[in-house]
């Protein structure tokens, strides 16, 4: 079975469970915490993968590294450690969030720009483009990407709105070439 697959099973477990107890937030803020915490530290990621290393071993870890985190997201660590699935936790992670935003009615956007953009500019984009998506509200992440000359690029789920200068330059580059054909 595919990883995505499994991914989705557990997340959607998960979130049934915590939707069930009003705590998607919570939970949705300690498994992206427990998310960085993995990706940050490769040795807590070779220990928990590792084969010779018992389940047992692996659970008080885990209890002892994130004490304040709620007992369903701790149990679903358990699972996953037991079930040899340590491996999936950042893909469960996004997979529940999904869940999360799609209740919620709100969407992730990633606004690329020249420089930092202020609070008021990325309240508008959030705006504009939540009528685009069709959802109440955008959560934007804005990543400076100075490769686009200016104006800006947003990215929501799998679509792309470009409005960069090298966008463009890049549009009128490709259509000169399919008139000198």
């Amino acid at each position: 079975m595919s990883v995505t697959i499994v991914s989705k099973r557990y997340a959607s477990a998960l979130f049934d469970i915590v939707l069930a107890s009003s705590a998607v937030d919570e939970t949705e803020k300690e498994l992206n915490e427990i998310k960085k915490v993995l990706k940050a530290d490769q040795e807590l990621n070779d220990f928990l993968v590792h084969p010779k290393i018992t389940a047992d071993k692996k659970k008080h870890l885990i209890a002892e590294a994130f004490k304040g985190v709620s007992t369903h997201v701790l149990h679903t660590m358990y699972l996953l450690i037991d079930r040899g699935r340590t491996n999936i936790f950042s893909e469960m992670t996004s997979e529940f969030v999904k869940l999360a935003n799609r209740t919620k009615q709100i969407d992730d956007a990633i606004v690329y720009s020249v420089k930092p953009l202020s609070g008021a500019e990325i309240q508008s984009l959030s705006e504009v483009f939540a009528k685009k998506a069709g959802v109440t509200s955008l959560r934007v992440e804005n990543v400076i990407d100075k490769d686009l000359i200016g104006g800006v690029k947003i990215r929501i789920g799998n679509r792309i709105y470009d409005g960069s200068v090298s966008g463009k330059l890049s549009r009128i580059e490709r259509q000169l070439a399919g008139e000198n054909r």
